[in-house]
């Protein structure tokens, strides 16, 4: 059994989680600080990759990467790289489709957490970025974490821009999902129920990762209240 599917499905999945992590902390940090209209009007362009069809997507982002793009053709003129048809292209898609379930936990664990935890620290001649790294995002890891989780879990299981902007290469560009479908199309169902399988196993670690993170932080809530 060739192992590449599930090395670059996780490759591809762990460069776009960290990618999400760090730009979803900085929407939600930076974006709760704008007036309501701003901040209502951002929220709906940051999170509709989550409600959008992937293939709606995967065509969004060929419009700004195929060869003949804007952004496709200076990188290829520039420095003389195609920016689809590659094992890395497939990180701009999970970076789409995942950023969403980073940005919304990141901000709804930032909204829970009390100011006047922060403001103490201001009152210590602390900054306001040593205040965020070293009080606040302590205090919401456990939603943070679970954001992160679900993003790398999204971004291991995404399919539908994926395969328009990555493609299917064997041994170059193929994931656990674009193999699936592939063996499916070629009459190979033994083949596809291993993959599957193996889907299903990790998904299932994911998602029980994230409830022992949301059980954790329900036990830490109780005693903070006790």
């Amino acid at each position: 059994m060739d192992w590449f599917p599930l090395c670059n499905s996780l490759r591809i999945s762990a460069i776009s989680t960290v990618a999400v992590f760090f730009l979803g902390l900085w929407a939600a940090q930076e974006i709760a600080r704008l007036p309501r209209l701003a901040k209502g009007a951002l929220d709906v362009v940051l999170t509709l990759p989550l409600v959008l069809p992937p293939t709606v997507m995967g065509w969004l982002l060929l419009l700004l990467m195929g060869p003949n793009r804007p952004l496709g053709a200076f990188v290829g003129e520039v420095f003389g790289l195609r920016l689809v048809m590659q094992w890395w292209s497939a990180v701009f898609a999970t970076i789409a489709v995942s950023f969403p379930l980073m940005y919304r936990t990141a901000r709804g664990a930032f909204e829970a957490f009390d100011p006047a935890l922060g403001d103490a620290g201001r009152t210590l001649g602390r900054s306001d970025l040593w205040v965020f790294w070293r009080v606040k995002l302590p205090c919401c890891r456990q939603g943070v974490l679970a954001g992160a989780v679900l993003a790398f879990a999204r971004a291991l299981g995404e399919y539908g821009a994926t395969s328009m902007v990555a493609g299917y290469t064997p041994g170059r560009t193929a994931t656990v999902s674009t193999t699936v479908y592939q063996l499916w199309r070629t009459g190979d169902d033994a083949g596809a129920l291993r993959w599957v399988l193996v889907n299903i196993a990790l998904s299932a670690c994911f998602l029980l990762a994230v409830n022992l993170l949301e059980e954790r932080e329900r036990r830490a809530g109780r005693r903070r209240q006790g």
